[in-house]
């Protein structure tokens, strides 16, 4: 009888405790997904191209002519001087000056333009001109005749009229600055002298 009494007792006690809820681990789908990192796509900057330098050759030569001679230069401005002997009957020699200055193809034409005149008083004369390309080199070449009235470089005092006068001239262009053989003489001398200043354009090259 006790037996009986014990085990109901037993019985009643098990029944009478909650039972715990088993624990879940949270499903795949309730994990909150990671942020992904937001990537800002790199900068592309255009490769920078260095100005283009005006000079096409840092420096050039020529063949002087057999017959012109050197002289000494006037001016420190110059970088050669030639002598070319008169012609029959004209009263001068011509000469060649050679600079590299700058100032303008255009300034330079129009500066020697009005050097010269058609006659004493009249208007500068309009150069005629030529151009050729040798290689790298862009050439001028500038002729005038008339009265002469110029001196030379800028800022020399003008030697006075001369009639009969002509230039020659080749403006260079390849270097920075350009260079500008000048030749100045009397006319019949300067057309004399044609061959051999052709020459020596023909001649020019980069060193």
């Amino acid at each position: 009888m006790r037996r009986t009494i014990a085990a109901c007792v037993l019985f009643i006690c098990a029944c009478s405790k909650t039972e715990e809820p088993a624990s879940t681990a949270p499903s795949s789908s309730a994990v909150a997904a990671p942020v992904e990192a937001v990537r800002t796509p790199p900068v592309v900057t255009a490769p920078t191209t260095a100005a283009p330098s005006k000079a096409a050759v840092s420096d050039i030569a020529w063949d002087v002519p057999a017959a012109w001679k050197t002289a000494p230069n006037a001016s420190a401005m110059r970088k050669a001087t030639y002598r070319v002997t008169k012609a029959a009957g004209d009263p001068d020699d011509a000469e060649m000056s050679v600079t590299q200055v700058g100032g303008g193809i255009d300034a330079n034409i129009d500066r020697w333009a009005g050097q010269f005149e058609t006659k004493p008083g009249a208007p500068p004369q309009k150069a005629k001109r030529e151009e050729k390309t040798m290689g790298p080199l862009k050439v001028t070449v500038v002729e005038l005749a008339g009265v002469f009235n110029g001196g030379g470089m800028p800022g020399m005092a003008a030697a006075g009229p001369k009639t009969g006068y002509a230039l020659l001239a080749a403006i260079v262009e390849g270097t920075d600055p350009p260079y500008f053989f000048k030749l100045v003489g009397p006319e019949k001398t300067v057309k004399a002298a044609r061959p051999d200043f052709d020459k020596l354009v023909s001649s020019l090259k980069p060193r």
